[in-house]
């Protein structure tokens, strides 16, 4: 059988670049999308094109019931063997002071407790002790983590610092059962997510505060990502490694 990875935010970004690459390295590619369904079918369309496999699947990572489904859908593809915990959401600028529950709730809603669900379910399907092969997992965070954003989206930075620890523990609790798991902090990284923050050109505006001083692209962080994922990474467990330029 075919050996299938899921990506959740799949249709763009980060999450578009890990799906074209990851097809490339072989993998049959079940990327999941909240609501565009038009890019979604695009990236499927070029990986296939190209001679891959891709399928695209709706839902939202922050409902129980949609990732259970995401999964149902790539169990039909082959083997899960893979898993991008790449889906996350910002909002716009603000102070904590400022921030609505309903904000806050969306942001740990998906950020967090969309990897959680999704790690779930591949943990259930990749792990020896279950009568899975094995696989790996590599969760998506930010360097805002190490930074905080303040009077920015501190909301967003706290739940990137915890997919850090989930990352860690998670990579322990497995470590014991084939999968292995690991990080990515993206930087400043030239992708649609600034525009849902209210800034779409903020990773032009910074680059005088980055080492580097450029922003980096979708594709410099999916090339980490899928060397992550693969056996070149075969001694690589628990760690998060900086996509940052630096900063």
């Amino acid at each position: 059988m075919a050996d299938v990875v899921v990506i959740t935010g799949g249709s763009r970004g980060i999450g578009a670049a890990c799906a074209r690459l990851a097809a490339k390295a072989g993998y049959d590619v079940c990327l999941n999308y909240v609501s565009n369904r038009d890019a979604a079918s695009a990236v499927v369309a070029e990986i296939e094109a190209a001679g891959g496999t891709a399928r695209a699947v709706a839902g939202d990572v922050g409902s129980n019931d949609d990732v259970i489904a995401l999964f149902k859908a790539a169990d039909e593809m082959g083997t899960l063997k893979g898993l991008i915990n790449n889906a996350g959401v910002l909002d716009v600028r603000s102070r904590i002071d400022e921030m609505t529950p309903e904000r806050l709730e969306r942001i740990m809603r998906t950020n967090i407790l969309g990897s959680f669900f999704c790690a779930r379910e591949a943990v259930i399907r990749m792990s020896t002790k279950r009568g899975g092969e094995g696989g790996a997992i590599v969760n998506l965070s930010s360097i805002a983590a190490l930074l905080g954003a303040p009077n920015q989206y501190a909301d967003y930075a706290a739940s990137k610092g915890a997919i850090d620890t989930f990352t860690r523990g998670l990579a322990l609790e497995v470590a014991e059962e084939g999968i292995r798991v690991n990080g990515v902090r993206p930087g400043i990284i030239d992708t649609e997510i600034h525009a849902s923050g209210g800034e779409p050109d903020r990773a032009r505006k910074l680059r005088d505060i980055i080492p580097m001083k450029r922003e980096g692209n979708a594709e410099e962080v999916a090339e980490a990502i899928v060397w992550l994922m693969s056996g070149k990474a075969s001694y690589v467990t628990g760690a998060t490694l900086d996509v940052s330029g630096g900063r």
